[in-house]
């Protein structure tokens, strides 16, 4: 049995991401495709203590974050039941709803970039993606999304100026990782139906391969 793909979407908050993983999931499964949508935060233990603390209940420290961040990745990719590995083994895709490269961005802003980085790109137990999918949406769109949407902000969804610091890191971290990663930056201030199509296009050449 073929491994299944590895594809990861990131984006700031109110990007699009979740539309357009709906709409992969949708196309692959029609293409014969078993596919296993998943996210970060996840919802094991460490994935509920993370989404307290981004919900503003705790510490916010970005050091103590990206140790969080990086044991409930671990766990995410080594899960017996719901791990990355576990499930890419069956011959099934997993997409996922951000990954280490959030970490870079969020948490390298106002920490130790290269320390975070080191920690997730050098641990034995976290793979690396075949496809990482970045939705460039300007920051200001985003905000106006986040503000439309119901419910309580999270820590970064806060004010549009640390969005925009968020987007500047993401390029510094996908200039620090050319030739290294798969990563394609798709312009998502465009119709959905045009972003949708790019994004098929891509994952066809993945499964081509």
């Amino acid at each position: 049995m073929e491994k299944g793909l590895f594809i990861v979407f990131e984006g700031l908050d109110g990007s699009g991401k979740s539309t357009q993983i709906d709409q992969l999931i949708r196309y692959m499964e029609a293409q014969g495709h078993q596919v296993w949508p998943t996210a970060e935060p996840t919802g094991l233990p460490t994935g509920k203590l993370l989404r307290q603390v981004l919900g503003g209940g705790g510490n916010t420290d970005p050091a103590y974050l990206a140790g969080l961040f990086l044991a409930d990745r671990v766990a995410h990719n080594t899960d017996p039941e719901q791990g990355i590995g576990q499930i890419l083994e069956q011959g099934v895709s997993v997409i996922s709803d951000r990954y280490y490269y959030s970490s870079f961005a969020y948490q390298g802003m106002d920490t130790d970039l290269e320390w975070v980085m080191n920690m997730n790109l050098r641990s034995p137990a976290i793979r690396r993606p075949d496809l990482c999918i970045f939705l460039d949406v300007d920051y200001r769109t985003c905000k106006e999304r986040i503000d439309g949407r119901k419910g309580k902000l999270e820590i970064f969804e806060k004010n549009a100026e640390t969005l925009a610091r968020i987007r500047d890191k993401f390029f510094e971290v996908f200039h620090l990782l050319k030739g290294q990663e798969n990563i394609r930056i798709v312009s998502a201030d465009r119709p959905m139906e045009e972003v949708t199509r790019e994004i098929f296009g891509l994952v066809n050449e993945m499964i081509a391969q």
